[in-house]
């Protein structure tokens, strides 16, 4: 159950250690599915959420966004539904925002061709110290730290703990995402488990001494799950509730 921990300990005598944080606000919110809602990019985006999800898929030489083959089919590009709608808020309403690019398929062809179509956006897109407001990170079927270097240092990385990195390796990862499942079976009722809690807890901590921050996917999407992540010192909330989320995060900071 353990394995995703197996080599954050390489990352800590090199690391900077990362605090916890102690309030959260909407910036904090991962959107996730974003794309299946009729706003799409919008409703996050309005609703302040720091990190917008695409999944994406490579058809007849675009980028589609689906979460499955069977949703591919509708031909969504990323292009429409994210590349210009940020073009276009960016240019009076800029703000720090996460565009997660989940790549769904082998990375060489989609990475290929996203590079192309980030082109719009390179003006706005954080690459080292710039200080730019938008950032570009790539998770699912990332290429292996091995290859990092070969991508454009405006293209950051997720994080599963699978595989070690080295010290300029490691540079390149925006933030830890990890199956909450691999931890605990714990559906957000109730109490957690106490031997999952101090699991949970361990690994937080662990990735926040190697310097990065911890998003977990699968989590209990509801109250309950909220809390505890936060109780927790989880830095990035993921949900497909963002309203829901949102409110409670208002009601927190009252």
């Amino acid at each position: 159950m353990l394995k995703p921990f197996l080599y954050i300990s390489l990352f800590i005598a090199f690391v900077n250690s990362a605090s916890a944080q102690e309030k959260y606000a909407a910036s904090d919110i991962h959107s996730h599915n974003d794309y299946s809602r009729p706003e799409a990019f919008y409703h996050a985006f309005n609703a302040g959420a720091g990190a917008i999800e695409a999944d994406v898929y490579l058809r007849s030489g675009r980028l589609v966004v689906a979460h499955d083959t069977t949703g591919a089919k509708q031909q969504l590009s990323l292009d429409k539904m994210y590349v210009q709608p940020i073009l276009k808020e960016f240019k009076t309403r800029p703000r720090p925002l996460n565009l997660v690019i989940d790549l769904k398929e082998a990375y060489a062809p989609i990475l290929a061709e996203l590079l192309k179509e980030l082109k719009p956006l390179k003006g706005l897109i954080k690459s080292g110290n710039n200080n730019k407001a938008l950032s570009i990170i790539i998770t699912g079927n990332r290429p292996p730290p091995s290859l990092y270097n070969k991508y454009p240092t405006y293209i950051t990385f997720d994080d599963d703990l699978q595989l070690p990195h080295t010290a300029e390796q490691w540079k390149r990862v925006a933030q830890v995402s990890l199956n909450f499942e691999n931890y605990s079976k714990w559906r957000g009722e109730g109490t957690l488990p106490l031997v999952d809690e101090r699991v949970l807890k361990s690994v937080i901590n662990a990735v926040h001494a190697s310097g990065k921050k911890i998003r977990f996917w699968a989590a209990p999407d509801n109250t309950g799950g909220w809390q505890k992540l936060m109780e927790l010192n989880a830095d990035i909330l993921s949900t497909d509730k963002i309203d829901e989320l949102k409110e409670l995060l208002k009601k927190m900071g009252s």
